[in-house]
């Protein structure tokens, strides 16, 4: 009676035990084994639930299986560039999530059911422009308000710099290979620095169809490989950037334009920000909301000035901060917001977008040796004034530099893929005025100098 007394308890503290441990294992895979920010169990089960729905040949549409399709998606491309050797620590992960897809729908390997549902709802519900208002927001909330209009006030030094020197040497580089200056200049150079596809490369080919008597289609062929070129050559050298500032660290202020924002600005974290205000579930609505408020006014700005909503709402939201608009309590919930869009929604967003709006064959088409090394030397240049001038001037030079990869990129998106290699996320707002105001500039002098000039 006593051995069984006895062995009783021990068995009973063995069988919990053994009961805890497998719990822990349980709950170790979950946290340990990732694919992205997915647990492992998650992911698989998210991959068989699309694989059976598409069974039918009809993947649903709606949010739910949206949110499930492209974070399966996106964080499997984005996982699988970060693991490269290398390169996957040169902005390999925002490459592949982006190319990847498109590739995979050139050659028929996803499926028609994913490909038709993404597309549909890349394009009915415009998730980016949702994804930059969060993350611009976010970001002019996060910055100290001292430092932030001295940035603001200083970048465009390096921008119109960097911009001067990359069409120099592009045109150089034309020359030498024996390129005609016209074509290097309007076909090659120009669009690199035109602010993208929306805000850029459909304009100039419509300014090209009127006054060089081409079809608006043709000139959209020839122009938009190379935007998506110059995104893909930012997009490395941001990459690039980012490994050496971990290894000069003295050259970047990790997100920071001014030296004076990293010793002397406020820290803050996605729980509360730098005045103590405590980021509740309200307040993170209310970030939220906010921001998409902020939008909604930029779109009434472009209504009646013509100026693009992003950047009218980056103008509205630096008011708000610079007039202490906004309290201590919403801008923690903004600044959560932020690192939520930053960390969870970048890659799906991604592989959207090369689903939906990345041509993969236009970009091959492009790759020829002599249009290679006018963009890599043009956008390089670019980019390296940029680090120089900034420097000078008394910028974190890695930081300037990584905003001038920007004003080669494709628009809003190239802006999330090379701030993602660059892992520069809070400098959105810059990068919006480098792609959007400079491209902007760009595009209606160059137009208007080919109309009075050239032509």
């Amino acid at each position: 009676m006593n051995l069984t007394d006895d062995a009783s308890p021990v068995a009973a503290e063995n069988a919990v035990a053994k009961r805890t441990t497998l719990k822990e294992k349980w709950w170790h895979i979950l946290d340990s084994w990732k694919i992205g920010i997915i647990p492992l169990p998650l992911f698989a089960l998210a991959g068989i639930l699309i694989a059976i729905d598409c069974l039918d040949d009809k993947l649903p549409g709606d949010i739910v299986v949206m949110v499930a399709t492209m974070a399966f998606f996106g964080f499997a491309c984005g996982e699988f560039g970060k693991r490269l050797p290398f390169i996957g620590k040169m902005g390999a992960a925002a490459i592949c999530a982006t190319f990847i897809p498109s590739a995979m729908v050139y050659y028929g390997l996803l499926p028609d059911a994913v490909v038709k549902s993404t597309s549909a709802f890349y394009k009915s519900t415009n998730i980016l422009y949702l994804y930059i208002c969060c993350i611009i927001v976010g970001s002019i909330m996060s910055m100290d308000r001292k430092t932030l209009i001295q940035g603001f006030l200083r970048i465009f030094f390096p921008m119109l710099c960097g911009e001067v020197v990359g069409m120099l040497v592009g045109m150089g580089v034309g020359l030498a290979l024996g390129l005609d200056p016209f074509q290097s200049f309007f076909f090659l150079i120009l669009p690199l620095m035109a602010g993208g596809v929306g805000e850029g490369a459909i304009p100039l080919s419509i300014g090209y169809a009127a006054l060089l008597h081409m079809e608006q289609g043709v000139a959209l062929g020839r122009i938009l490989p190379i935007v998506m070129l110059g995104g893909l050559t930012a997009i490395v050298i941001a990459g690039s950037l980012n490994q050496l500032g971990k290894r000069y660290p003295q050259l970047t202020g990790e997100g920071r334009l001014m030296p004076a924002e990293a010793k002397n600005g406020p820290k803050t974290s996605a729980r509360g920000n730098a005045s103590g205000g405590a980021a509740d579930v309200a307040a993170i609505a209310c970030g939220a909301l906010l921001a998409v408020l902020l939008y909604m006014v930029g779109m009434l700005l472009h209504k009646l000035i013509g100026l693009p909503a992003p950047v009218g709402m980056l103008f509205v939201a630096l008011l708000l901060k610079l007039a202490h608009g906004v309290s201590p309590r919403l801008l923690a919930g903004s600044q959560v917001v932020y690192a939520f869009f930053q960390t969870a929604v970048t890659y799906p967003i991604l592989f959207a977008v090369g689903v939906a709006i990345t041509p993969w064959q236009e970009l091959v088409n492009a790759f020829t040796l002599s249009n290679l090394l006018v963009i890599v030397c043009t956008v390089s240049a670019l980019v390296a004034t940029g680090f120089v001038v900034g420097k000078k001037i008394g910028m974190h030079p890695i930081d300037v530099a990584i905003v001038s990869c920007c004003q080669s990129g494709q628009g809003g998106t190239g802006d999330v893929a090379i701030l993602t290699a660059g892992n520069r996320m809070m400098l959105m707002p810059f990068a919006q005025v480098a792609t959007r105001i400079g491209g902007a500039i760009n595009v209606s002098i160059s137009l208007l100098i080919l109309g009075n000039f050239l032509v």
